[in-house]
C-alpha cells in the first residue's frame, strides 16, 4: 500500500533555476500586464515576500481562482518558494465543479479575484479576509481562509501542483505533478523551440497547464518576457466565446514572438489574415493544440505569414508530448516527441513514458505510473512523427480545447424526464449540439427548449447545448444506431444525420439557443 501522502512539496522555485541567476538576466524584463512591469529580480522579490507570508500562515495547500494577470504568476511562483501545493482552478468551472474541489482537496486558502462569487460555494466555510502582509500589494487577489475538509483526498508524495483538466464531467480529476517534473518540461520546451529572449503573449487561461508551463516557465527560462493581459482584454467572454476584433487588436498591440492557440483561435487568425489583417512581423512560433486541428489549417496559416506548428500533449505528461518545430515539421502530424519522452503504440493506443504524472488526487491505485495510456489512437511513422486518429473512449474535445464527456451532458438533459433520448455532438466544434426525442411526441418545441435551458443553467458554458433537433423517429429499436445495452452508436448516428449536424453548425451559435427542426 502506498505510503501516506504529504501535501508539502520540495521548496524549489523556478526563479532559483541556474538559467535565471546571472546578473544580466536578473535585471531584464520578465512580466508585463495590467499596468505592472517586473524584472526577474522584481518578480523574485514579490514571490519571495509572498512566500514568506504564506509560510507565516502555515498553509499547506493553496488554490488559485484568478483571471490572468501578474498576480497569478506571482502567487504561482510564491507557492513554489514556500513549498506548498498549488491548485489552479479554472475560472470557467461551474459551481458544482468548484464545490467538488473545495469539498475534497487538502486546501487551507484560496487566492481569488472574485470573493463575493466564491464565498457562497463554500457554505460559510470561508473565514475572514486577507491575513497576511507581503511587502507589496496584490492588485487583484484576495486570500480567503478555508477550513480544510474533514476527510480530504490524499495526494501522491512530492506533489507540488494539482492541475485539473477542463472538466469533462461534473467531477474533474486532479492530476498531481512535482515541481521537478514541471521544470523538466519547461526546460525541454525552451530548448526544443529554440527562441532567444522570446516575448510570449498568454492567450489561454493560466490555469491551463499548457499555458502555465509552456507560456510562463519556458519563456522565462529562455531569457524572455511574459505578457499576461486579462482574458477579457483579449476578447474572451466565458471560456468558449472570443470577440475577433478585440483578440486581433490585442495580438497586434503586444507584438509577441510566440503564442499558444487552440484550433478555433488559429482559425480566427487565418480568416483575419485572409481578409487583409497583417500578422505581427515579430511572430516566430505559434503552437496550436488542445484539440483536433482541421486538415490544412496549419498550411493555410503558413501561407498567410502565421508560423503555426501543431503539437500534442496531456496533463498526465506535464503538458506537451510531441511538437512540430521549424525545420522539423510534417503537415498533418503532431510532430516528434520531446527528447525526454518516449512514445509507444500499443494496440493502436498512444502510450507515453519519461515524465508521467505522480498520479490522480485521491486515487492511490493510480500513483507512480511507469507509463501513461492516453486513450488516444494514433501511429508513429518511420521518421518518428506522431499522428492522431481518434479516441478509444467517448470524449468530445471542442475546438477551444475543452474536454467534454457527452454522457455527462446527455444525463443532465434527460434528468427532468421530458426527453427520452439525447445524443450530444461537438468534437472539434466550438459548442455542443444535440439530437433529441421527447417522451411525448406532441411535446412542443418550446417545452423542449425550456428543458435544454434548465440543463444549460447547471452546466459550465463550454458544455452547454447551443443547438438541437428533434428526431423524426426514436433511436430505440434501431440496432444500427443503438448497441444491445441501448448505448448510442455515435459514429453511426453521426453518419446518418451528418447533413443535419452540419446544418446545426452552419451559421454558428444562434442568438437564442433554439433552432429546433425535425430530423
Amino acid at each position: 500500500m502506498p505510503a501516506k501522502a504529504s501535501v508539502v512539496a520540495p521548496a524549489r522555485s523556478l526563479l532559483d533555476h541556474p538559467l535565471l541567476q546571472e546578473g544580466a538576466t536578473r535585471s531584464r524584463a520578465a512580466l508585463h500586464g495590467r499596468g505592472t512591469r517586473l524584472t526577474v529580480d522584481g518578480l523574485a522579490g514579490r514571490a519571495s515576500a509572498l512566500a514568506a507570508s504564506i509560510g507565516r500562515l502555515g498553509l499547506r495547500g493553496v488554490a488559485l481562482h484568478l483571471d490572468n494577470g501578474p498576480d497569478w504568476v506571482v502567487i504561482d511562483l510564491a507557492c513554489q518558494a514556500a513549498g506548498v501545493v498549488s491548485i489552479p482552478l479554472p475560472t470557467f468551472f461551474s459551481s458544482e465543479q468548484l464545490r467538488h474541489v473545495l469539498d475534497t482537496m487538502p486546501l487551507d486558502a484560496v487566492f481569488t479575484d472574485r470573493p463575493d462569487a466564491l464565498a457562497p460555494l463554500c457554505a460559510g466555510r470561508l473565514e475572514g479576509g486577507p491575513d497576511f502582509e507581503p511587502e507589496f500589494e496584490l492588485r487583484s487577489a484576495v486570500l480567503l481562509r478555508v477550513d480544510p475538509p474533514r476527510d480530504p483526498v490524499r495526494l501522491p508524495p512530492g506533489t507540488g501542483k494539482v492541475t485539473f483538466t477542463s472538466g469533462s464531467t461534473g467531477r474533474p480529476k486532479g492530476v498531481c505533478l512535482s515541481q521537478a517534473q514541471l521544470f523538466a518540461q519547461a526546460e525541454a520546451l525552451a530548448a526544443a523551440v529554440g527562441l532567444t529572449a522570446p516575448r510570449h503573449l498568454c492567450a489561454l487561461p493560466l490555469s491551463t497547464l499548457l499555458e502555465n508551463v509552456a507560456g510562463v516557465y519556458a519563456p522565462l527560462l529562455a531569457g524572455g518576457a511574459v505578457i499576461v493581459p486579462a482574458l477579457a482584454d483579449l476578447g474572451f467572454a466565458g471560456s468558449s466565446s472570443l470577440d475577433p476584433p478585440t483578440f486581433l487588436r490585442s495580438v497586434a498591440q503586444a507584438q509577441p514572438t510566440s503564442l499558444i492557440l487552440t484550433p478555433q483561435m488559429l482559425q480566427l487568425l487565418v480568416a483575419a489574415a485572409h481578409g487583409g489583417w497583417q500578422p505581427p512581423a515579430t511572430l516566430a512560433f505559434v503552437a496550436v493544440g488542445g484539440a483536433r486541428v482541421p486538415a490544412g489549417l496549419v498550411e493555410r496559416a503558413h501561407a498567410l505569414g502565421i508560423p503555426a506548428y501543431e503539437g500534442y500533449g496531456l496533463s498526465e505528461c506535464a503538458s506537451v508530448v510531441s511538437l512540430n518545430l521549424p525545420g522539423a515539421a510534417l503537415p498533418g502530424s503532431c510532430g516528434r516527441p520531446l527528447p525526454h519522452l518516449g512514445i509507444e503504440i500499443v494496440d493502436r493506443e498512444i502510450q507515453v513514458t519519461g515524465n508521467a504524472m505522480l498520479g490522480y488526487a485521491g486515487e492511490p491505485q493510480s500513483w507512480a505510473p511507469q507509463r501513461i495510456a492516453t486513450g488516444d489512437l494514433g501511429a508513429l511513422d518511420a521518421a518518428g512523427y506522431l499522428r492522431i486518429d481518434g479516441r478509444r473512449k467517448n470524449l468530445l474535445i471542442s475546438s477551444f480545447g475543452r474536454n467534454i464527456s457527452p454522457e455527462w451532458v446527455e444525463s443532465e438533459v434527460l434528468a427532468d424526464g421530458a426527453l427520452a433520448e439525447c445524443v450530444v455532438f461537438g468534437d472539434a466544434r466550438p459548442h455542443c449540439v444535440a439530437l433529441v426525442s421527447p417522451r411525448d411526441p406532441q411535446l412542443p418545441d418550446r417545452a423542449i427548449q425550456q428543458t435544454i435551458d434548465r440543463c444549460n443553467a447547471r452546466l459550465p458554458d463550454y458544455a452547454r447545448v447551443l443547438g438541437w433537433r428533434r428526431l423524426s423517429r426514436p433511436l430505440a429499436g434501431d440496432g444500427e444506431l443503438l448497441t444491445d445495452n441501448l448505448r448510442p452508436r455515435r459514429p453511426a448516428i453521426a453518419a446518418r444525420y451528418g447533413d443535419l449536424l452540419r446544418d446545426l453548425y452552419r451559421d454558428g451559435p444562434p442568438a437564442t439557443a433554439s433552432y429546433a427542426r425535425t430530423a
